[in-house]
């Protein structure tokens, strides 16, 4: 069987303002296999945002911690866990945050960069081939659509082969068909690098195609028998 590469453990998330507390997340308890896909669902406003943020170590729960390959995200401090994020994780969001001042080639270089990759510019051209941008290496985001924007960032996201995959809305910012192309990208490449993927969704049609659905309903998390099991 393979190994549990997500672990979430009993994760509380309260805000206190001058109107009292306000319980965001309620004792949220599951784990992801590697190579596992699962999306998180809910009604805007649920906590699923906060969730993904916990589990890539850049919110803290109140209570409550997550292990990511055997690692406790919250027994380290945030540049330990900056670190390890830069090892084991990758990022798409329904933004795209590519940076306007880089070339999609460099955009996708830039994690090889900071890891110190030598091959940084080949993979990266090879990995914009992939998503089939080899064509718009020297473009920079303004120039490009949507749908390439979000192609590139998915290249940047797995280019460093991430032992996990963290995406927020990635089809938000796009239009139906568009979407669909992203998306079934997005899949090719998870099972091509057998990459555990959490993605955030409202789109029923994205969450059925992985293999897990967990649904944030009043703080609290639930999934169907069958695929908790």
């Amino acid at each position: 069987m393979a190994q549990e590469m997500i672990v979430v453990q009993h994760v509380f998330k309260s805000v206190t303002d001058s109107t009292g507390t306000l319980t965001i997340l309620r004792d949220i308890d599951f784990s992801l296999r590697q190579g596992e896909t699962a999306a998180i669902v809910g009604a805007s406003g649920s906590g699923k945002s906060t969730l993904l943020s916990i589990i890539a170590g850049l919110d803290t729960p109140t209570s409550g911690t997550v292990f990511i390959d055997g690692v406790d995200l919250f027994a380290r401090d945030e540049d330990q866990r900056a670190a390890l994020r830069a090892q084991k994780l990758g990022f798409v969001f329904q933004s795209f945050q590519l940076l306007g001042n880089l070339t999609a080639l460099e955009n996708v270089m830039l994690p090889l960069e900071l890891a110190g990759r030598r091959d940084a510019r080949s993979a990266a051209t090879a990995m914009l081939q992939r998503v089939g941008l080899g064509e718009r290496l020297g473009h920079y985001p303004k120039v490009l659509s949507g749908g390439e924007q979000q192609r590139v960032a998915l290249a940047r996201a797995f280019v460093v082969q991430p032992a996990v995959l963290l995406a927020d809305e990635p089809t938000g910012s796009l239009d139906f068909a568009t979407g669909e192309k992203v998306m079934e990208l997005m899949f090719e490449l998870n099972r091509e690098q057998g990459t555990t993927l959490v993605l955030v969704t409202h789109d029923r049609g994205i969450a059925q195609r992985c293999e897990r659905r967990i649904t944030i309903e009043a703080g609290q998390a639930s999934e169907p028998a069958e695929a908790a099991a």
